[in-house]
C-alpha cells in the first residue's frame, strides 16, 4: 500500500497537486472532452433487445487503486455471479460503477496498471463472446486529476476493458437511464472546483428533455460533502453539489436535495473519499420525502476513522441524521487509532528524515559557536535549565542558519495542522503546542546525547571533532533522535484522532490499516429499490498467482470473508 508518509512521495504528490491546479484553470479536460464528443447522450440501459427490463443490479465501489491485497480482494468479490447476504442472495452488477480515486497515489499509466487494471483483470479476466459481459462506468476523484485527467480519459473514456468489465463512457461524467422511472448520473467535480459549462449544458439537456415526472435520481460523486460541511462551515463543497442538484436537475430555486420540484427525487447520493462506509439519512421538511447519503470509500485505500462522524448535520430546511451503522464501527476505529504509537516504525522515511533534519541543526549550531570552546562542549558542562535557556539563545541569536531552520520545522509542523475539522482556527493551538515540544525536544536531544558522547569518550584523547565521535553523535541523532521525534509526531496524531477530533487522514494514513473494505449493491426492480452494504473487516494477504506464466493470470488464497454491514435499505418488506 502506499506510504503516505515517504518523504520522495509527499514532494512529488504536492508539486502535482500544485501544477495540476494551476494548469487545469488553463486547460480543463472536461472542455476537450465536449469538443471531441459533441452528441455524448445518456446510456439508456431500461431495456434490452427492445424489451423493458424487469430489474437490474449495480455495484458501486470507490476509492479502490491502491494495495494488492485489498484491492484484488474486492475485485474478486465483484467478479463473482453472485453473492450471499445473510438470507438475501444477490447477483453481480449488470453494471459496475467505480465512483472516484481509482488510483494513488498520482495516475501515471503505470499506477493504473500496476494498482488497478492488473489486479481487476486478474480477479475476472476478459471472456470473448460473453453475453452478460458487464458494463463500467467511472467518475474522476482528486488523485485522478492530478494529471489533468489525461490517464483517466485513455483508460475509461475511449471504449477499453478493464478485465471483463467494458467502458462506454465518453466524457468523465455519465447518465444512465434504468428500468423502473430511475436514473443513475455520475458528476465530475474537479478539484472541488464549478463544474464546467458543458456539463452542466449536458445535464441540464437531459433533465429538460429526458427526466419525466416521478422519476428518481441516485446521484454519484467524488467526495461526501455533507461530511465534509458538517466539520467545517467554511467549505463550500456541499453547496455546489447542492446548486447543481437544485439549479441543473430540478431547475428550481430550492436548497436541499430532492425538496422543491415535482418532476423527480433525488433518492440517494453515492460518494467514497472517505474510507469507511457510512450512511446519513436526510429527511426534507414538510415533504415527507428523504435521501439516503452514503459514503463507500472501502475500495482498497486506508481505512478512515468513522468515530470523528457527527450523528446529526445542521441544515435549515431538513434534518440530517446518522444512521446507526459504520465500518468499522466507532468503538473500532478509535482502538485504531492508538496504531500511531507505532508512527516511527510504520514511517521510516519520516524518522530518519526528522534525524537528518535534527543533525544538520546541530551542525549549524555547532559551527556557529565562538570562544574558546564549541557549543557542544559549553553544553556539557550546563547544570540547569536557566543556563541551557540561556547558552542556546546567545549561540543561535547570531546564526541565521540555525535560526531558518528552526523556523522551518516550527511554522512546517503549524502549518501541518488540520484546520478543516473539529474546532477550525482554535486548532493551531494544539498545532502550536505540537512545534513547541518539537523544538524543544530537539535541544534536550543534542544536550544529551552530548553528555553520552562525552561520556563515551571521557577518557579518550579524542578532540570533540574527531571522526569517530562526529560519527557516534550522528548515528545516535539520526536513528535515536529521529525515532523520538516521529514517536512525539505519532503521539500528536492519536490525540488529534481521540481527543482534539481533527486529521482524520492524516491519522490513518500512517498506519495504512487495510481492513473494513466495503462496496455497495443495488437491486432495482419494480416498485423497490434495495441497497446492500458489502463488508469485509480482514482481507486475504496471502494471495499466490495460480498461473504465473499464464496469459490470464489468476491467484488462490484464503476464502474472503464478507458480511452484509447493515439491513438492506430501503426496508425489504416495503
Amino acid at each position: 500500500m502506499v506510504n503516505w508518509y515517504d518523504i520522495g512521495l509527499l514532494v512529488s504528490t504536492g508539486l502535482k497537486t500544485v501544477l495540476s491546479g494551476i494548469f487545469g484553470n488553463f486547460a480543463d479536460k472536461r472542455e476537450i472532452q465536449a469538443a471531441i464528443k459533441p452528441d455524448e447522450s445518456f446510456f439508456d440501459r431500461s431495456e434490452v433487445d427492445g424489451m423493458p427490463r424487469e430489474d437490474i443490479w449495480i455495484d458501486y465501489i470507490s476509492d479502490l487503486g491502491d494495495g494488492f491485497n485489498a484491492t484484488y480482494t474486492m475485485a474478486n468479490l465483484l467478479a463473482q455471479n453472485g453473492l450471499q447476504l445473510d438470507s438475501h442472495q444477490t447477483k453481480r452488477g449488470d453494471i459496475l460503477i467505480m465512483g472516484g480515486d481509482e488510483v494513488y497515489p498520482t495516475p501515471e499509466q503505470k499506477e493504473y496498471d500496476n494498482r488497478l487494471k492488473g489486479p481487476y483483470a486478474a480477479a475476472f479476466p476478459w471472456k470473448d463472446n460473453d453475453p452478460s459481459r458487464p458494463e463500467l462506468f467511472a467518475i474522476p476523484g482528486n488523485h485522478d486529476w492530478y494529471d489533468g485527467l489525461t490517464n483517466f480519459i485513455r483508460n475509461f473514456c475511449q471504449g477499453r476493458a478493464i478485465g471483463n468489465w467494458k467502458t462506454s463512457q465518453g466524457r468523465s461524467y455519465f447518465a444512465i437511464k434504468l428500468p423502473h422511472n430511475y436514473w443513475l448520473l455520475g458528476i465530475d467535480i474537479q478539484f472541488n472546483a464549478d463544474i464546467d459549462s458543458p456539463q452542466k449544458d449536458f445535464f441540464r439537456k437531459i433533465a429538460k428533455e429526458d427526466l419525466q415526472k416521478g422519476d428518481k435520481v441516485i446521484l454519484c460523486t467524488a467526495e461526501p460533502t455533507w461530511v465534509y460541511k458538517s466539520w467545517s462551515r467554511k467549505n463550500t463543497s456541499d453547496n455546489r453539489v447542492r446548486y447543481f442538484i437544485d439549479h441543473i436537475i430540478h431547475g428550481v430555486d430550492e436548497n436541499y436535495y430532492g425538496g422543491g420540484s415535482e418532476k423527480t427525487d433525488i433518492v440517494a447520493v453515492l460518494t467514497g473519499d472517505l474510507h469507511h462506509y457510512s450512511r446519513y439519512v436526510e429527511k426534507f421538511n414538510g415533504s415527507g420525502k428523504e435521501c439516503q447519503l452514503i459514503t463507500a470509500g472501502g475500495g482498497g485505500a486506508f481505512t478512515h476513522p468513522t468515530h470523528l462522524l457527527k450523528d446529526t448535520i445542521e441544515s435549515t430546511t431538513s434534518k440530517i441524521n446518522r444512521a446507526n451503522a459504520t465500518f468499522p464501527s466507532k468503538s473500532e476505529s478509535a482502538k485504531l487509532s492508538w496504531r500511531n504509537l507505532a508512527f516511527p516504525f510504520l514511517a521510516i522515511s519520516m524518522t530518519i528524515f526528522l534525524g537528518f533534519f535534527h543533525l544538520l541543526t546541530t551542525w549549524f549550531i555547532q559551527s556557529s559557536a565562538s570562544g574558546n570552546m564549541t557549543f557542544m562542549e559549553c553544553i556539557v558542562k550546563i547544570q540547569d535549565w536557566r543556563e541551557l535557556a540561556d547558552l542556546i539563545y546567545k549561540t543561535i541569536i547570531h546564526s541565521p542558519s540555525v535560526i531558518l531552520l528552526n523556523l522551518i520545522l516550527f511554522v512546517g509542523i503549524i502549518f501541518f495542522t488540520d484546520t478543516k475539522t473539529g474546532k477550525g482556527k482554535l486548532n493551531y493551538i494544539w498545532g502550536f503546542i505540537h512545534a513547541s515540544i518539537q523544538l524543544v525536544n530537539l535541544y534536550v536531544m543534542i544536550w544529551l546525547f552530548s553528555e553520552l558522547n562525552h561520556g563515551w569518550f571521557a577518557q579518550s584523547e579524542m578532540v570533540i571533532d574527531h571522526p569517530l565521535r562526529v560519527l557516534v553523535f550522528s548515528i545516535i541523532m539520526i536513528f535515536v533522535g529521529g525515532f523520538i521525534s516521529s514517536f512525539i509526531f505519532g503521539i500528536y496524531l492519536l490525540f488529534s484522532a481521540l481527543v482534539v477530533k481533527n486529521h482524520p487522514t492524516e491519522s490513518f494514513s500512517s498506519f495504512r490499516w487495510s481492513g473494513y473494505k466495503n462496496f455497495i449493491r443495488i437491486h432495482i426492480q419494480k416498485d423497490s429499490i434495495h441497497f446492500y452494504p458489502v463488508g469485509v473487516k480482514k482481507v486475504v494477504s496471502n494471495w499466490k498467482p495460480r498461473h504465473p506464466n499464464g496469459n490470464k493470470p489468476a491467484f488462490s488464497g484464503d476464502e474472503i470473508q464478507y458480511t452484509l454491514i447493515e439491513n438492506p435499505f430501503p426496508n425489504p418488506n416495503q
